[in-house]
């Protein structure tokens, strides 16, 4: 059972680090965005007015990830507990 624990909280924290890398890289990128005004003077196109923040795709892709990740560093703990016994 403490390596079940274990394995949720590990996965939970890898999706923690992952969603807020994304943020983090996202963020920075649209702070220091500058456009190329001299080339793009010349090019002119109807640019759309809107932006939109999110995810593409389904959301169900975290809940995916998030078990399989359980899943795996369950078995790692679990057959390194294993293996520290037979030793």
């Amino acid at each position: 059972m403490k390596a079940v624990i274990q394995a949720l909280l590990f996965s939970f924290l890898l999706h923690l680090i992952y969603i807020a890398g994304v943020l983090l890289t996202g963020s920075i990128q649209t702070k220091y965005y500058e456009p190329d005004i001299l080339k793009s003077w010349n090019n002119v196109d109807v640019l759309q007015n809107e932006v939109a923040f999110g995810v593409i795709g389904s959301p169900l892709i975290l809940l995916y990830t998030f078990i399989g990740t359980t899943l795996i560093s369950a078995l790692v703990l679990y057959s390194n507990s294993k293996l520290k016994e037979a030793h």
